[in-house]
């Protein structure tokens, strides 16, 4: 299970990305009130939700306590969930608004219901039927938080404007014969593990140039779904490795990415969570240094753990080369073999302007010169070409890398790659603060 039930904390105390603004946002009572013991409140213990079916119903009812010396007139008791949750049958007593997300937080949605009714201290209450929620197909990792407040919480930070409940009036019950919670938070967070998939996978692209063009290359990940993917807090769900093809450099990678050497980039996804149907490309700008038969390079997912994720075969995807130069051409062709083609002109990369050599040519994988035959200058724009998402890519290979001959540079990727993202728990933030998801 990715979560882990947290420990006792005070309404002001935070767990993780999500509880950092949630809490804040929905416990925001005045201090005063919070440190009176006068007016003390208490949640008793609520147990995470193991194995949850897509489309099925959970119930939600929980106690609490007032832990002060004196009654109080009113309580709220506050329900936020993750996108893979949704609450139901919202009675007409509660508010219900939704929550974009932001750089650390995904989106939300959130119930505060309103209860006017004295309560006792000392006595254990809950509300009489439970809050309904449903686990929506996208459910996989998810979370509750769930708050009692003596004032009413503050608005979130870029909240909807509320929307009453349409159910009926929800109140109040006393629980005698409930123990009073043994701890004294007025706040919990709930874990919720959905029986369910999400299908990460890249694709790879086609290169084509003259030695000393700067072409694009554009490879891609996808998260296929059908789940969201939201990692326990402080980590991320997902990173790509990009190793490039040799006898090329990256003259501008793509901002995600981070050099790990010899030309292998590990690459971040913008956000710690990966929405289903969700897609990140990578592009960078790649010189062709230098003419090498069969040279490849590859697309690989990183080593974190995604027992989410049964299919394989997507994982890793090829980057293929073709040099083309005077009147030969030299590199991997469509499926990354090594190989050569006769003919006549070819085509120079992306943004470049290619010259052309001395008659040079490749047969049978010997270098044959021919003499000086004058200078040939060519311009040309030849863009890379990105794989279907749905069959992995041009040239997709399932497995791992170590079985693909991928060469020395490969292992180092991997290695390197997974030191940066243990090292740093983020690559490279490059998000906005404020944005928005569905």
């Amino acid at each position: 299970m990715p979560f882990s039930p947290p420990g006792p904390r005070t309404v002001r105390q935070t767990a993780g990305a999500f509880g950092a603004v949630a809490l804040i946002a929905l416990c925001a009572a005045p201090a005063a009130a919070a440190d009176d013991p006068a007016t003390g409140l208490a949640l008793g213990t609520i147990a995470p939700f193991d194995q949850v079916k897509p489309g099925s119903e959970l119930q939600l009812s929980p106690t609490f306590t007032n832990t002060g010396t004196a009654a109080l007139d009113k309580v709220w008791l506050s329900y936020s969930v993750t996108r893979g949750l949704n609450q139901t049958k919202v009675p007409s007593n509660c508010l219900r608004s939704t929550v974009g997300s932001t750089d650390e937080e995904p989106a939300r949605t959130q119930v505060v219901c309103e209860f006017d009714q004295p309560v006792r201290p000392g006595a254990v209450y809950a509300p009489e039927r439970p809050l309904t929620l449903k686990a929506l197909d996208r459910a996989l990792y998810d979370r509750i938080e769930v708050t009692v407040d003596s004032s009413a919480p503050a608005p979130a930070d870029g909240a909807s404007a509320p929307v009453r409940g349409t159910a009926a009036v929800l109140k109040l019950a006393e629980r005698p014969d409930e123990p009073a919670p043994a701890g004294a938070t007025g706040s919990a967070d709930i874990a919720v593990t959905a029986d369910n998939t999400a299908d990460f996978q890249v694709s790879g692209a086609q290169l084509r140039g003259r030695t000393g063009d700067t072409v694009t290359l554009r490879v891609k990940f996808a998260n296929a779904g059908p789940a969201w993917v939201l990692p326990q807090p402080g980590q991320r769900a997902a990173h790509v490795l990009v190793t490039l093809p040799e006898g090329t450099s990256a003259a501008t990678p793509d901002a995600l990415c981070t050099n790990t050497g010899a030309e292998s980039y590990a690459c971040g996804t913008g956000a710690p969570w990966v929405n289903e149907h969700g897609a990140k490309t990578y592009t960078f700008k790649v010189r062709i240094d230098k003419a090498v038969p069969g040279a490849r390079g590859y697309v690989e997912l990183g080593s974190d753990p995604r027992p989410f994720d049964h299919d394989k075969a997507n994982d890793t995807a090829r980057i293929t080369l073709d040099v083309t130069d005077g009147t030969g051409t030299t590199g991997g062709g469509s499926t990354g073999d090594g190989g050569s083609k006769d003919g006549g002109d070819s085509t120079g990369g992306t943004d470049s302007t290619s010259t052309g050599g001395t008659g040079k040519g490749t047969t049978g994988g010997s270098t044959t010169t021919g003499g000086t035959t004058g200078t040939t200058t060519g311009t040309g724009t030849t863009s890379g070409t990105t794989g279907d998402l749905s069959t992995g890519g041009s040239g997709t290979t399932g497995g791992s890398l170590a079985s693909t001959g991928a060469g020395p540079a490969l292992p180092l990727a991997g290695a390197a790659g997974a030191a940066v993202l243990a090292g740093t728990g983020v690559l490279v933030a490059v998000r906005r603060r404020g944005s928005r998801e569905d």
